[in-house]
């Protein structure tokens, strides 16, 4: 394995990779911006040698760091060079930026609880992922056995799937008949609800299906 050096690299001689799929929010990137000014530490960006621009570099994992580092009028990166033709730079691509772990719950729960101890959970809400009411639920002085349903929904999971005209229209038809409004409760977390109950409706046995398992 090579020797990885860390080098420092004017930002102006640091261009994206032009097929790097990864986006983050606004909000996300204020608080990247924000981490780094607080700390004045970042993760090395990772770069290549740019195809056809000599003494240029292009960023397979980093550009918002590096848009985060213009904004905050630093005038270089430390970044990692990696010597890597187009086929390797794909591959980074579709990995440095997606793979990762998940949190345990107990874990993120005592880290929070021990930043809340420090620093305000206003304060902190600007500089973490997740909202200001997600944070305070998952601080919340309650035992975790009883709060380990509730709070795993506070960072939710993304499912993504298409539907046509037809099917969207159904399904939305299908969701505000099953929502039901409940306080302190969003939109999103009041579908994700009512898509719930209809998926347990169809898990549910019918009638039919129940006298035929007692025959």
């Amino acid at each position: 394995m090579r020797r990885t050096t860390i080098k420092r690299i004017p930002l102006d001689r640091l261009e994206p990779h032009p097929d790097n799929p990864n986006r983050m929010s606004r909000a996300n990137a204020e608080k990247l911006l924000r981490n780094i000014e607080r700390t004045g530490r970042y993760e090395p960006l990772v770069v290549r040698p740019c195809p056809g621009r000599h003494g240029f570099y292009q960023i397979l994992n980093g550009r918002h760091r590096c848009e985060a580092l213009r904004k905050l009028g630093l005038a270089a990166a430390d970044v990692v060079i990696w010597d890597v033709d187009d086929e390797q730079a794909d591959i980074l691509l579709g990995t440095l930026n997606r793979l990762g772990g998940r949190d345990s719950l107990d874990r993120k729960l005592a880290l929070l609880r021990r930043l809340t101890g420090r620093i305000p959970t206003r304060k902190l809400a600007r500089l973490l992922p997740g909202t200001l009411g997600q944070i305070e639920r998952l601080t919340a002085s309650q035992p975790l056995s009883q709060t380990t349903a509730r709070q795993a929904c506070a960072f939710a999971k993304a499912m993504v799937f298409f539907v046509d005209d037809g099917q969207q229209r159904r399904i939305e038809e299908a969701l505000s008949a099953a929502e039901r409004p409940a306080e302190g409760q969003g939109r999103a977390a009041r579908r994700a609800a009512a898509l719930t109950q209809i998926a347990l409706r169809f898990l549910e046995p019918s009638g039919d299906e129940s006298k035929v398992g007692r025959s």
